[in-house]
């Protein structure tokens, strides 16, 4: 069994819009090519004192029209406050993405690494766990964790948990296209080469993924679980 495999729904677990196309973008437009229905949680939003209204509303609307380049069948927005997951009660996390995994019954979840160097990421995965975990009725059959640029490269090597993939994807060609041409519609969060958060390096993660199964390029993710 490979992830692409299988035909139920799949969830793709997002502590902040665009942190799932830096990820699994690619893999998303493969999985929605192939008639799969692709779900986008949306986990956190920012404060309006903040990063104020108007920035909001231009991600929202960004995350949207990448979704929609992607194939997502529908984005949901959990509404938790940007960069202040860890002040919250860790059960009404565990209780929103729980509600989300019973309603929509997904046989594959991607969640962040929880070695991303944002506190954000590393609650969405652990809350992710709880949402899936076994003793369920219905529970997803896999789990895997993906890896984003300028979050899980930065963490502390040795001191936390590294992301060592060990499932690939293979995106190469109309499917890395899609994925770039997806966050170039993030345009408030494009950047210059070579910040991480620029096109050309995400072309550069997916040429070296790539090359380590020897394909053109590739997503790397690791297994958290699998269920045959």
């Amino acid at each position: 069994m490979t992830l692409l495999a299988g035909d139920g729904p799949v969830l793709v677990v997002a502590p902040h819009p665009d942190d799932e196309v830096l990820g699994a973008g690619g893999t998303i437009a493969r999985l929605a090519a192939m008639g799969r229905q692709v779900h986008a949680a949306i986990v956190t939003r920012g404060r309006e004192e903040i990063f104020g209204a108007a920035q909001i509303d231009t991600v929202c609307r960004e995350a949207e029209a990448a979704h929609a380049h992607l194939g997502v069948a529908r984005t949901h927005w959990l509404g938790f406050p940007a960069a202040e997951l860890a002040e919250q009660p860790h059960g009404a996390l565990n209780g929103a993405l729980s509600a989300l995994v019973q309603a929509l019954a997904p046989s594959l979840v991607l969640a962040p690494h929880p070695g991303d160097i944002h506190l954000d990421h590393q609650l969405s995965f652990l809350s992710s766990l709880v949402a899936c975990r076994p003793h369920q009725p219905a529970y997803p059959a896999m789990v895997a964790a993906y890896e984003t640029l300028s979050e899980t490269n930065w963490n502390a090597p040795y001191l936390t948990p590294p992301f060592v993939p060990n499932l690939f994807v293979d995106i190469s060609g109309d499917a890395l296209e899609r994925k770039l041409e997806a966050f170039r519609l993030f345009e408030s969060q494009c950047r210059r080469a070579p910040h991480e958060r620029a096109p050309e390096s995400l072309r550069a993660l997916a040429t070296l993924r790539g090359a380590t199964i020897h394909r053109p390029a590739a997503e790397g993710f690791v297994l958290v679980r699998l269920v045959v």
